[in-house]
């Protein structure tokens, strides 16, 4: 449970690699993913190299902390796998979701970067990497070792709860 309550934004990283190890926990975490009817339609993208990073804020004006970042995992949905039609998105968010606690449990830093369903950050970014007409790209996940430290919120509001009906 701390990992859910610590899990903050971070944008701001040092310059100490993300391992190949980390990488891959974080992934495996993805993967772990609920999805409906099984499908995973899931595909990750993992972004190492320092040009391809630079180029993504040219076109994604809140990513700008990718300059700094040790990589970028991009989650995105295969539709060839989407048979329920439309699920994608809920399962590969819920793969960013897995993701980004993992993160916070490896101690790494990471931000969600929305991409899909803007075509303004899709077309741009499946071109610049190159991904199959099948391929969506839903969001951009930053990844690095934090060289910012944000405290614990605590967003409970009891208001939002309704009971048996609104």
């Amino acid at each position: 449970m701390s990992a859910i309550f610590q899990r903050r934004s971070i944008r701001k990283y040092t310059s100490q690699q993300v391992s190949e190890e980390m990488i891959e926990q974080l992934l495996r975490a993805g993967m772990a993913a609920p999805s409906a009817g099984n499908e995973r339609p899931w595909e990750f993208v993992v972004i190492r190299d320092r040009a391809v990073l630079n180029e993504i804020p040219k076109f994604h004006a809140f990513s700008k902390m990718l300059l700094e970042a040790s990589c970028a995992i991009v989650v995105c949905g295969d539709l060839n796998r989407d048979q329920l039609n439309g699920f994608w998105v809920q399962d590969c968010s819920a793969a960013a979701q897995n993701i980004l606690l993992m993160a916070q449990e490896l101690g790494l830093g990471a931000v969600w970067l929305g991409v899909y369903p803007e075509q303004g950050r899709v077309q741009p970014l499946a071109k610049l990497l190159h991904l199959p007409q099948n391929i969506v790209p839903l969001c951009i996940l930053s990844v690095g070792h934090p060289a910012e430290s944000r405290g614990e919120i605590d967003r409970f509001d009891p208001g939002r709860i309704h009971k048996d009906r609104w």
